[in-house]
């Protein structure tokens, strides 16, 4: 069962339908034949960053003198943030459309758009919390970017068959679920510091 909340929890973060749209602007300029390909290798990349943090997470908290308390704190508020956007989306500027031009290495695609800064720090707290379950949060995180690839893999037909209203209805929804996320994150982290600190 914590398998499977652990790759709900992120496979929210990943948020492929919230990214649907940006990852189809920014496919429009690769070749028909290449966007497949391309697309793959994105999310490959994607895959082995998140890996590195779930793997490397602890060992650069440690050598950050970071807490666990603090890390909690901080993907509570990071989560909460990213949530409020999916439930209050902000127009994006004409400007960043511009910077996604020609076939994309890495950069916005991977990251941040599938391996975001939520999405690290969650994969961080998990290692740092329960460093002995290091093949269930890999396997949440393997079936998170499972689901979040077949989702992306099929934008094009997804968007033509909900139309933009129903991946604006299921973003927010999955913004909300989030948002109760979130804050049961911060309360925890709270709460395990105050104990402490008693």
């Amino acid at each position: 069962m914590e398998i499977v909340s652990a790759a709900t929890l992120l496979f929210l973060v990943m948020d492929p339908l919230g990214n649907i749209p940006i990852f189809l602007s920014v496919l429009d300029d690769v070749a028909p034949e290449r966007r497949t390909r391309v697309l793959l290798r994105e999310l490959f990349l994607a895959l082995v960053v998140l890996l590195l943090f779930l793997y490397c997470g602890q060992y650069l908290l440690g050598f950050l003198h970071l807490s666990e308390h603090s890390i909690r704190i901080a993907g509570g508020i990071i989560l909460f943030l990213i949530a409020l956007k999916m439930v209050f989306p902000v127009a994006r500027s004409a400007h960043a459309s511009e910077d996604l031009q020609g076939e994309p290495l890495l950069v916005p695609l991977a990251i941040p758009m599938v391996a975001g800064p939520s999405a690290m720090a969650v994969l961080m707290l998990m290692s740092s919390n329960d460093p002995d379950r290091m093949l269930e949060w890999t396997l949440a995180l393997v079936a998170a970017w499972v689901l979040s690839s077949v989702i992306l893999l099929s934008a094009t037909r997804l968007k033509r068959y909900l139309g933009r209203r129903g991946l604006i209805a299921l973003e927010r929804l999955m913004g909300m679920v989030l948002i109760a996320l979130a804050v049961q994150m911060l309360l925890e982290g709270v709460a395990t510091y105050l104990a402490e600190v008693r």
